[in-house]
């Protein structure tokens, strides 16, 4: 049974030198995320460079991860399709390969209505047993899931969340307030993950988490159990690393992150390509003063703040 709290990385695909698969990397990069406390990962998101990857290939990595996490975490696959028979399909097929749960998206490439968004997730939620969070990111996708179109999805009992990232803190508290506990949220936005938290967000489907796994988890584990100011602290120091999250190469951002944090590899598959010239030495510096200011981190494994249900 999927949790949806605590950290959820949506997590990096690492590539070889060549493009394929580097599953060796994948699992060296799970099994750092399971040692720093997350309660599950995201497989094939956007940061997943899900448009790259075939649904072969993100099978093979949805096997590989469930042998390493070996059941110590929930991995979830996305859905990010262009038609809903093919958002179908997918669902089925990451179901029959073992997954724990589902984030999906909106369509791709068409700005539905809101009836055919409505429709599109019912449909999906209809055609699986798996639990799903809705990724609700209309700045990005330029599709919002309205609370009233929530409304009607929460009549689908395995919709289970929603991955908040509206970029208006506002919208915890209005979900919170129409649907209580119906609906668990996870913030989806690195830079306000702090302030969700603390405005009671369930989790955090985070982002530079692929190549600072420890940290992020430590501003969650301090947030929830009351201990924010050293929370705040190693969020501010966190904040120009997180900002590389909201930016249209957040793919190339953390995936040179990684490599400085020797958790993956520049890699990416074409379209992307990897960061060159000024834009490449800004990233650097950005990373490299983080790891020299790097903070000391308490012992917040021992701070039992997750939900035991």
């Amino acid at each position: 049974m999927v949790k949806w709290e605590g950290v959820i990385p949506a997590i990096t695909t690492k590539f070889k030198e060549d493009l394929s698969l580097d599953i060796e990397a994948c699992n060296k990069n799970t099994k750092a995320q399971i040692e720093a406390g997350v309660n599950g990962l995201v497989l094939g998101g956007s940061l997943g460079e899900s448009s790259t990857i075939t649904p072969e290939e993100r099978m093979e990595l949805l096997q590989e991860t469930k042998k390493t996490a070996d059941g110590a975490i929930s991995v979830i696959v996305n859905i990010a399709e262009s038609s809903t028979a093919q958002a179908i399909k997918l669902a089925k097929l990451a179901q029959d390969n073992g997954a724990d749960g589902l984030m999906a998206l909106p369509p791709m490439m068409y700005k539905s209505t809101d009836e055919e968004t409505t429709i599109w997730f019912e449909t999906i939620a209809k055609n699986t047993d798996l639990p799903i969070l809705v990724y609700n990111n209309p700045v990005d996708y330029k599709i919002e899931v309205t609370l009233d179109i929530f409304e009607r999805l929460v009549k689908q009992d395995n919709i289970a969340a929603v991955k908040e990232s509206t970029r208006d803190t506002t919208n915890v508290t209005r979900i919170r307030n129409r649907f209580g506990d119906r609906l668990k949220i996870l913030c989806g936005v690195d830079t306000l993950a702090l302030e969700s938290i603390l405005l009671g967000a369930d989790g955090w489907l985070a982002g530079l988490v692929a190549a600072f796994p420890k940290e992020t988890c430590a501003i969650y584990y301090l947030a929830k159990a009351g201990r924010i100011q050293e929370a705040l602290e190693i969020y501010r120091w966190f904040m120009p690393l997180l900002e590389l999250d909201i930016n249209p190469q957040l793919v190339q951002n953390i995936k040179l992150a990684e490599e400085y944090t020797g958790l993956g590899s520049e890699h990416v598959r074409p379209p992307r390509m990897p960061l060159t010239g000024t834009e490449r030495k800004s990233v650097k510096n950005i990373i490299e003063i983080g790891l020299k200011t790097r903070p000391k981190l308490p012992d917040y494994l021992t701070l039992d703040v997750l939900e035991t249900a």
